[in-house]
């Protein structure tokens, strides 16, 4: 795979035919999308199959190429129809799909091996290794994650062969994509599946967990998860320099003026330079949309240059300032000139934001009167929101105006007594086209070369413009120009139906799809798993809660700390326990090789390492003969996602916790791997690089975070006071769900779906965990009755609260 010396590509999104228009005619050299189905962004407006014909074909005859979102975790029902959707894009020349599902690409590699693949964000690929997985699948680009910086790309770049793709302007997850839980738990709305309800933009309080007071009063009801937009229009050239080769730029779900306006400034950025971009070009991208900007993490943004701590929508640019309220008007100097249909926006001594839309204009310097807004005083702030003159600045540049054009040569032959021909060429293409009669003698007025030349030369609407022609006439010729004009128009449409068609692919039959598909479809047929054959797994972060356990009331221990961790590991192998070493779901390089040291130290003792990165899992598997287990990080969702990570070299794996009992029983009727679902625990909701913490204590940067005394011990309090603990470890905040998941009751009916392992999942618990693992223990050995069982969930209840997660509910 060669990506070396290719040339820049700029990635625009597209929501919309009109948001098309705006991408390609502003220069953007590709587009991506999503369809009607299986794409992350579902409440966007996105395309049926006629329309992205459609799109491809416009983008095409531009020279963008399209790429269509499949990026949502697949349930096993689905798999089938979203093999036929893609098969149709497929056949209409869809230049490469998006993915996020590893069951899903493993399909596409085995029935399309022609399909460009690119990995989603969503992959939460953060290193190397995760990229060499990626390659080893077959894909030709990853979209890297977001909180890679510029010399973390490079790294990557200089070692690797598959092309990289990163964001460089528009909204940021604060959640490491693909990782968040958050939505799917509070709502059942999951961004995995691309229902993400956003609850990063909704405020929080930062609060102490001992009581639950809010122990900073100035973070109080704020928007601490919620992340400025990216803009890195002024260091593109570094971007690049990185090995970053597509430029993607966000917004699907954007209006088309956005696109517009975003698209051309980056194209400008591109072709002239970063300091061609001028104070005009940097307010036009910051009144077309903005919530603050930030560099982001590719330039070590940190703290609060990177979140936006009062406001989590669109700013706008302030224009003004309340100097006067009688009891009619409102009374603002401004310092902008504002025009007719301009949006503006008031906030209220509530906080509460109060929006118009003006209807007439006023000058810079002079007081421009509005009708009273209850609770607007005096020294409030005026912002427009909404420009009407950029708007349309935006719609002119996309709106009946063909922008790109390519030069063609014309030959045309009219000679009287001969059927007319015309012949176009362009640097791939020749095209012969004949009329439908012939050229008979003039009996009154005779074609001209200069009317020739006008008829041939009516290529508004097209994306050509004639470079040469040669038009050989017969004196005293005589066609009707509607004859011209039909030639002009089949010769164009037969140029376009071969520069339409990028990838030439080899078509797949009917009958090699169904055979294809067959072949991937069959599954070894999986044995129930017997009662006595049902474990119970125990993972633990920290060494004081591995000094609570009873060694003999568990099958699996996964080791999340390194305290004392040969003696610890040799503990548990004396008891003829398996062993697993846990990692995180984030490991940079140097965690990585630390994670190897660790290892090799009690390589004798383990009985294998527990995942949750494609990285790591690459990483493990090249450096070690070990079993490796797959965490919920790599988003199990379906039995083609299991069976791909089987035969990558997975032994067992966790499935997601946003499957129901039913879903898991589809999944653990196939394949040899051993399964494991949570029974209790904290599920994170969030893994971030950013620290809430950091907000307050000023931090320009992650490099004393192992030594902070504000690492643990608090929680962010939400509208419905809900607290959601957060621990710093690693560099990494996880942020865990308000209640434990505790299924005790409903065990049964787990294991009886087929799962082999219930795992308790021990966080930040200090309190019982004894209880927790005796209650879990005797019950799957016959050992807890009914009475005992609903005494230990009451407890649980009563102390924590609790909840069943998704297995008798589900996503959507």
């Amino acid at each position: 795979m060669e990506k070396k010396n290719k040339k820049v590509e700029l990635l625009a999104p597209v929501g919309s035919m009109e948001s098309l228009y705006a991408a390609v005619q502003n220069g953007a050299q590709a587009v991506y999308l999503g369809g009607k189905l299986f794409s992350a962004r579902q409440y966007a407006s996105n395309f049926d199959l006629e329309e992205l014909k459609v799109a491809v074909r416009y983008a095409h005859l531009r020279g963008v190429k399209v790429y269509v979102t499949a990026n949502i975790l697949l349930r096993d029902d689905e798999i089938e129809e979203v093999i036929n959707y893609i098969k149709s894009l497929y056949e209409i020349d869809i230049d490469a799909l998006i993915i996020q599902d590893i069951g899903l690409a493993s399909l596409v590699k085995n029935i399309f091996p022609e399909f460009e693949i690119h990995g989603s964000t969503q992959m939460t690929i953060n290193n190397l290794q995760g990229t060499i997985f990626l390659e080893n699948m077959g894909f030709q680009r990853v979209v890297l994650a977001r909180e890679l910086s510029v010399e973390e790309i490079k790294y990557i770049n200089d070692r690797s062969n598959i092309e990289l793709e990163a964001f460089v302007h528009g909204a940021l997850c604060v959640c490491y994509s693909g990782q968040c839980l958050m939505s799917s738990i509070i709502g059942g709305r999951s961004g995995n599946r691309g229902r993400c309800a956003q609850p990063c933009r909704m405020p929080y309080s930062i609060v102490s967990l001992k009581d639950g007071n809010h122990v900073f009063k100035d973070y109080e009801k704020k928007y601490v998860l919620s992340p400025k937009d990216l803009n890195t229009i002024e260091k593109l050239e570094e971007i690049i320099e990185s090995g970053i080769m597509s430029l993607k730029i966000e917004g699907r779900m954007k209006r088309p003026e956005y696109v517009a306006t975003v698209v051309n400034k980056y194209r400008k950025a591109l072709d002239l330079g970063s300091n061609k971009i001028s104070e005009i070009d940097k307010r036009e991208i910051e009144e077309i949309f903005n919530r603050g900007f930030t560099k982001g993490y590719l330039f070590g943004d940190f703290g609060d240059r990177i979140i936006s701590l009062d406001k989590p929508n669109n700013r706008g640019i302030c224009i003004g300032k309340v100097v006067k309220v009688d009891r009619n008007k409102i009374y603002i100097r401004l310092k902008e000139d504002v025009q007719v249909k301009d949006g503006i926006q008031l906030v209220t001594n509530k906080g509460e934001e109060v929006g118009l839309v003006l209807d007439n204009s006023a000058r810079k310097g002079t007081i421009l009167k509005i009708d009273k807004i209850k609770g607007v005083d005096i020294n409030s702030l005026v912002y427009r929101t909404s420009n009407n003159l950029l708007l349309e600045k935006a719609k002119e540049s996309f709106e009946n105006i063909e922008n790109i054009k390519y030069p063609i040569d014309i030959d045309v032959f009219i000679s009287i007594g001969k059927i007319p021909v015309l012949i176009i060429r362009d640097d791939e293409h020749t095209i012969k086209v004949e009329g439908s009669r012939l050229v008979e003698k003039a009996k009154k007025v005779s074609l001209t070369e200069e009317r020739v030349k006008n008829q041939l030369n009516k290529l508004t609407n097209e994306p050509y413009y004639i470079e040469n022609i040669k038009i050989y006439l017969d004196e005293n010729s005589f066609l009707p120009l509607s004859e011209l004009n039909s030639l002009r128009r089949r010769g164009i449409e037969l140029l376009n139906e071969k520069k339409a068609v990028f990838n030439n692919r080899e078509k797949v039959s009917n009958t090699v799809f169904e055979s294809r598909v067959r072949n991937c479809f069959e599954f070894e047929k999986r044995e129930k798993v017997q009662i006595q054959n049902r474990k119970l797994s125990v993972k633990v972060s920290n060494i004081e809660q591995f000094q609570k356990l009873d060694l003999e009331k568990l099958d699996r221990i996964y080791i999340g700390f390194n305290e004392d961790l040969l003696n610890c590991v040799k503990e548990v192998s004396n008891k003829g326990k398996e062993v697993y070493i846990d990692t995180g779901k984030i490991l940079s390089e140097l965690e990585l090789k630390n994670l190897e040291k660790k290892v090799k130290t009690v390589i004798n003792y383990i009985n294998g390492i527990s995942v949750s990165n494609l990285g790591t899992f690459q990483f493990v598997k090249d450096k070690f003969n070990l079993n490796i287990h797959g965490d919920i990080g790599l988003n199990v969702f379906n039995s083609f996602t299991s069976r791909a990570l089987w035969n990558m070299g997975a032994s067992s794996i966790s499935l997601s916790p946003e499957l129901n009992l039913k879903q898991i029983e589809e999944i653990c009727k196939k394949g040899n791997i051993v399964y494991e679902t949570i029974g209790y625990g904290y599920l994170p909701t969030m893994v971030t690089k950013h620290c809430p913490m950091s907000l307050i204590k000023k931090c320009n940067n992650n490099l004393n975070c192992n030594e902070c005394s504000f690492r643990e011990g608090y929680g962010l309090k939400d509208r419905k006071n809900k607290i959601f603990a957060f621990i710093r470890k690693n560099k990494i905040t996880t942020i865990y769900n308000s209640v434990p998941l505790m299924v005790l009751e409903e065990l049964e009916e787990i294991y009886n779906s087929g799962v082999n392992i219930i795992k308790l999942d021990f966080s930040f618990e200090r309190e019982g965990i004894e209880t927790i693992q005796k209650a879990f223990y005797d019950y799957i050995n016959g050992n807890l009755g009914k009475k005992e069982i609903e005494e230990i969930t009451d407890y649980c209840k009563e102390k924590t609260g609790i909840t069943k997660g998704h297995y008798f509910r589900g996503v959507l």
